[in-house]
């Protein structure tokens, strides 16, 4: 048992050497195109996101060098960001930056259908650029993502899309914001870069930041098709794959804001993204290998645990190596993607996240149902 858990400790370990190395690969020199095409980029929004109306200003300035529109959609006049879009697109208009941008009112979505995906048929029914972009409300895009990912379509001849992988840079104010950023910058993040250093690109899309060339949107025959799906960007991505396109992704990171988030805000945030995951991603290398760091932790402790109760001491400090080593290693590859320093008083997060992802899978089997941004 002693060498049982040592094997468990050295796999650790080697997966986070060659997490840490997909990392380090991330950086590549592009082209540059001889002409950028023109590009729509499609904004849904809904609610009111932390920090709205400075990742609205943000949207906008950006240094894309051809010709671009950006356009809000938002679900009716009510909403309590569109005052804040309207503000950002008359100071960007006032000071005379590149680009245009407007707000489209999409009205609520059918029964079937996300309010992400009807924002999205709505823009893209208005949109008249080369090609068409989707970002989401809760990021802060700064001015060299959007033509980084750009780049990256550009020089992918058989790519349909790409995407900008998603960092969580911000320092954690609540528990909550700490397990945000461990989720995102400390497990997903690393296993997209591993993939990517892998295959050279993604079976689905994360859309966040995501561009299309006009012939795969054209493939998909209308974003209708995706009606009946929970989530929406996987399901584009996983259509592409099949139709023969590829799905790219850039270098240079999105950074999504997620601020002052309660415990109770997170656990849901967390149960949202394992439903999610379920649905929407598939049964590859990818989720398995996330999902394979979860059970060296449960199995490192319950053979760390039961080696103390049945009083061998060797075996309890070799088996405790393996939670130990893996929430080291999250938390290190964290920091390695570009999170901020956690603070010492949520040094407890990453155990606990891990802890409750069972009970968490347990619950999304038995109660499937996904409360988010004001839709049951």
């Amino acid at each position: 048992m002693v060498v049982v858990a040592a094997v468990l400790a050295v796999a650790v370990l080697r997966e986070h050497r060659r997490l840490s190395r997909a990392i380090n690969a991330r950086v590549s020199l592009l082209p540059t195109p001889r002409r950028y095409p023109s590009i729509s980029v499609i904004r849904p929004v809904r609610g009111l996101d932390a920090e709205a109306e400075s990742n609205f200003a943000a949207a906008l300035d950006n240094v894309y060098p051809g010709p671009i529109e950006t356009l809000f959609v938002f679900d009716d006049d009510d909403e309590p960001a569109l005052p804040l879009a309207r503000k950002a697109i008359a100071s960007h208009q006032a000071a005379g930056r590149h680009g245009r941008a407007r707000i489209l009112i999409a009205g609520p979505p059918p029964a079937d259908r996300t309010g992400k995906l009807n924002a999205m048929i709505a823009g893209l029914a208005h949109a008249e650029g080369e090609l068409v972009a989707f970002g989401d409300s809760d990021t802060h895009p700064d001015p060299l993502v959007l033509r980084q990912v750009v780049d990256k379509l550009l020089a992918s001849p058989n790519a349909g899309a790409a995407f900008a992988p998603v960092v969580i840079p911000s320092p954690p104010r609540t528990a909550g914001d700490t397990g945000a950023a461990l989720m995102v910058n400390g497990l997903y993040g690393p296993a997209v870069a591993d993939t990517v250093a892998r295959t050279g690109a993604m079976p689905f899309i994360m859309g966040q930041l995501m561009v299309f060339r006009r012939k795969a949107l054209d493939a998909l025959e209308g974003l209708q098709v995706l009606s009946g799906h929970l989530v929406d960007d996987m399901q584009i991505g996983l259509r592409l794959t099949a139709l023969g396109f590829r799905n790219v992704v850039a270098s240079h990171a999105l950074p999504v804001v997620a601020q002052n988030l309660g415990p109770l805000t997170f656990a849901r945030m967390f149960r949202r993204w394992l439903i999610f995951s379920r649905s929407g991603l598939p049964m590859g290398a990818f989720k398995r290998r996330v999902w394979m760091r979860g059970l060296q932790y449960w199995l490192g402790l319950l053979l760390a645990l039961g080696a103390v109760l049945a009083g061998t001491p060797l075996l309890a400090l070799v088996a405790a190596m393996v939670p130990i080593t893996l929430l080291w290693s999250i938390v290190h590859l964290h920091r390695k993607l570009g999170g901020a320093p956690l603070p010492l008083r949520h040094v407890w997060v990453p155990a606990v996240m891990l802890l409750a992802a069972p009970f968490a899978v347990l619950s999304a089997l038995l109660w499937p149902r996904v409360v988010w941004r004001g839709r049951r």
